[in-house]
């Protein structure tokens, strides 16, 4: 007879055999094998625990992006900043695989290789041809996306093929008037949009991209910038609306005050910590985020990138 261990949420129930593990979400069976437990147990963005043990190489080969957001600026050439959207270089494919080679056989705790940047992956048919490479060459690397969300539902089915299980997507409002204030412009098929127009577009493909990454069992985290002034009374429905969709862990991110938000105070870790508390109630919360850079490697706050990139 097999052990039972349980892993509960307010809005999830996991209960795992040494075979399989069903997660009881919003009144749904949802069954979970032990390949995607390891994604879990593995992963330091998705595990407390493992944050201390594993690591995880961020390659980034993904420099265009798909929408402006407001308190985004990117540099492709930055050693200095520990934020999302900066890199020391952008890599290409070659040199990707290259950079993974080196890090799988001299530290065999990264367990992770994921995309996250500078710009949006999914707008970066680079992203495809790394992820491609990882699946043939290492099978058994869990691999992650960071994404916006805009392209989600049309790649969905490339990330399956590629055996992407960790899925991270933005998402910042569920009402577009807020995702308005939010968002400068999004590029969706060839055409730019802006206001609440834009926003629209960018939150029904998110809803949607995120609903088909559950449905494939994939484990979905979302981050959220907490603006205030903007957002922060919208957080908790947002972290509701997720909890019931299914996603496994959300990520409450202070904004660092920079671009069009420059003038805004970013929230204190107090109001952060208040925040996170009352979107427990609803969804499993990432309180560790160390607001990772687009080419970090290592354990979380315990980055080695600069010892593995060579100066040009």
């Amino acid at each position: 007879m097999h052990g039972i261990y349980t892993f509960t949420t307010h809005v999830v129930m996991l209960n795992m055999s040494d075979e399989v593990k069903f997660a009881d979400v919003a009144g749904k069976k949802v069954q979970w094998d032990p390949a995607q437990m390891r994604k879990i147990q593995e992963h330091p963005c998705f595990s407390e625990k493992a944050c201390h043990t594993f690591g995880r190489c961020h390659i980034p080969v993904a420099p265009k992006c798909n929408i402006q957001c407001n308190y985004c600026i990117r540099d492709f050439d930055c050693v200095n900043e520990s934020r999302p959207g900066v890199t020391t270089r952008v890599l290409n494919p070659d040199e990707s695989m290259d950079m993974v080679k080196k890090v799988v056989d001299k530290y065999d705790y990264i367990k992770v290789v994921g995309i996250a940047g500078p710009g949006e992956p999914l707008a970066n048919e680079e992203t495809f041809e790394t992820l491609r490479r990882l699946h043939d060459l290492y099978p058994n690397v869990i691999k992650c996306i960071s994404t916006n969300g805009l392209l989600l539902p049309e790649k969905i089915d490339l990330l399956q093929k590629y055996d992407v299980g960790n899925i991270t997507v933005t998402l910042n409002a569920i009402d577009p008037e807020i995702g308005a204030k939010i968002y400068q412009f999004i590029d969706y098929h060839g055409k730019r949009y802006t206001g609440v127009e834009g926003a629209k577009i960018l939150l029904a493909q998110q809803l949607k991209g995120i609903e088909e990454a559950v449905k494939r069992h994939m484990i979905v985290k979302i981050n959220t910038v907490y603006i205030p002034g903007i957002n922060e009374d919208h957080i908790p429905q947002i972290a509701k609306k997720v909890g019931e969709m299914g996603v496994y862990t959300f990520n409450v991110i202070p904004l660092i005050a920079q671009y069009k938000f420059a003038n805004i105070t970013p929230p204190t870790p107090e109001m952060k910590r208040k925040m996170q508390d009352e979107c427990e109630k609803y969804v499993k919360q990432m309180r560790h985020c160390q607001r990772c850079r687009a080419d970090a490697i290592g354990k979380l706050g315990h980055d080695i990138q600069s010892c593995l990139y060579e100066k040009k």
